[in-house]
């Protein structure tokens, strides 16, 4: 029972995939967007304390029932505002932080869950120990829940892809807020590729990533 469980809540974590930037070698592939934004302008550091990236995984279904969800902590990263508007910036993620939130009550089988994220069936974090978000383009929008829209390249594995973000960005007070949208992402595009046996129930393609960063400006 305690094996099937491990296996069923597997690809939960996908959704910690947000990011990553290998420091060891070179992305093994490259389909990215051309970056248009600059840094020119003042400097903010991301506080690795109050952000974060949240995923959530699903199986068989896509719903609330049959999922799982989890955080990863940021390593570091950067952002630059330009005449008081968001011009540029880069989060890379700990891949080393990655947990599953949902089974916080039971050790034993989070334990199992973090290992097993971690290890060559998914992130590889001793090869691949960061995964990075890089903005390219910053766009205003006035339309629906959220006030700008952001393109980037999403690096995990060593893989990297063009991702777009909608986003609530807030410039005030030396401090930069962004919280994007809840975002579907194929993991198998990133190399993620793991399935558990069908018994124990399909594992979605399909998870969801949401990215919380607040940065300080630089003294």
């Amino acid at each position: 029972m305690k094996r099937k469980l491990f296996l069923l809540v597997i690809p939960a974590f996908f959704a910690s995939a947000m990011v990553i930037s290998c420091k060891k070698d070179k992305p093994l592939s490259s389909e990215s967007n051309e970056v248009a934004t600059t840094k020119d302008g003042n400097q903010f550091v991301v506080d690795t304390l109050n952000s974060k990236v949240e995923w959530k995984g699903y199986k068989i279904f896509k719903s609330e029932n049959t999922s799982h969800f989890g955080t990863i902590k940021f390593e570091s990263g950067d952002v630059t505002v330009k005449e008081g508007k968001l011009e540029s910036g880069k989060f890379v993620a700990d891949m080393n932080s990655l947990t599953s939130e949902d089974l916080k009550s039971d050790a034993e089988n989070l334990e199992k869950l973090n290992g097993h994220l971690k290890s060559g069936d998914f992130f590889e974090v001793e090869k691949f120990p960061t995964a990075s978000y890089e903005i390219t383009k910053v766009t205003p929008s006035a339309e629906g829940d959220y006030n700008t829209v952001l393109d980037g390249n999403l690096t995990v594995k060593g893989i990297t892809k063009p991702v777009q973000f909608k986003a609530n960005v807030s410039v005030k007070e030396g401090v930069v807020s962004i919280a994007t949208e809840p975002k579907d992402i194929k993991r198998e595009e990133f190399g993620v590729k793991f399935q558990a046996p069908a018994e124990n129930g399909v594992i979605k393609d399909e998870v969801t990533l949401q990215i919380n960063v607040k940065a300080l400006e630089k003294k």
